[in-house]
């Protein structure tokens, strides 16, 4: 009988037609297999089965996954995180393909877990496109951290998006800050009400692989198929324990955006809300609810 894989068109183009087949034909694929995501149990012959290409800068590897824990997509990885894991994602007994792969992206500095990393660099928002497809005008630093906060009195995954500086606008001259009205050109709304669940964000959502933090996704460019990454990780960021439960519970985090300053660096989670608390107040927060990509 043939297996019950899903195989998306990104990760078809990827491996090719000919080892698509022999996956979708069973000759190549796993009976049962740790889930690369969840890391329980599988077995692609009774239940949906994600194939999910990990790309490093030279080599890739195909792991498996519960069709319902991910979808089957590619993930870049960096390199030294792929051979160190090439073991623990490669399915039981089948030889993890070794299939060249395409260049690393272009996404931002090593990021550390709690609730002030270091950092991360990324491009300047487009008001088309977002961070990683227009020219220039200047580079920005994006901060990102993660945490719950208590929203309608549950414990919600959060995360939470600061710049070090302003932000402008691609090819703009002015030297103000276009970071929100960037934002909110791409859909997020403004958070009046801490209270208050952020909006759904339509085609955006969060990649979670291997228990960490990899990604911030969003709409191809100009309504083209399939997504981008609006932030990436050149390292997987670690997420708490803590974290990963509320968001297996929902499959879908919270993300919050402010200019630079507005909410500062926080070394304990209750002191990150009342800081969003006060940049909402302000009318300097926006924010979306995206799904999870993963858990």
């Amino acid at each position: 009988m043939a297996p019950m894989l899903d195989v998306s068109d990104e990760v078809r183009a990827e491996i090719g037609d000919e080892e698509t087949a022999r996956l979708l034909s069973g000759e190549s694929a796993p009976g049962t297999y740790d889930c690369t995501s969840c890391r329980t149990p599988g077995d692609s012959a009774q239940e949906r089965t994600s194939t999910v290409l990990f790309v490093g800068d030279e080599t890739a590897v195909l792991a498996f996954a519960h069709a319902a824990c991910i979808p089957s997509q590619v993930v870049p990885v960096a390199e030294a995180e792929l051979q160190g894991a090439v073991r623990s994602i490669s399915a039981p007994g089948i030889p993890a393909p070794d299939i060249p792969a395409p260049g690393g992206p272009d996404s931002g500095a090593t990021s550390l877990p709690g609730w002030a990393p270091p950092a991360e660099e990324v491009r300047a928002p487009s008001a088309d496109q977002g961070p990683h497809t227009e020219p220039l005008a200047r580079q920005a630093v994006l901060g990102i951290t993660c945490g719950l906060i208590i929203v309608k009195e549950q414990l919600r995954p959060a995360l939470v998006v600061e710049p070090t500086g302003p932000v402008a606008r691609a090819g703009s001259v002015w030297q103000g800050d276009d970071f929100l009205p960037l934002l909110i050109e791409q859909g997020f709304v403004p958070q009046l009400d801490l209270e208050e669940p952020p909006s759904p964000l339509a085609g955006w959502s969060v990649l979670l692989a291997m228990g960490k933090l990899h990604a911030v996704l969003q709409p191809g460019a100009g309504g083209a198929p399939g997504t981008t990454a609006w932030w990436q990780a050149h390292q997987p960021l670690q997420v708490s324990d803590g974290w990963r439960a509320a968001v297996q519970r929902s499959n879908q985090v919270y993300v919050y955006a402010g200019p630079a300053g507005s909410i500062g660096r926080q070394p304990r989670e209750d002191l990150m809300r009342d800081a969003l608390a006060r940049a909402c107040g302000r009318g300097q927060l926006v924010a979306a609810t995206m799904p999870l990509s993963g858990t």
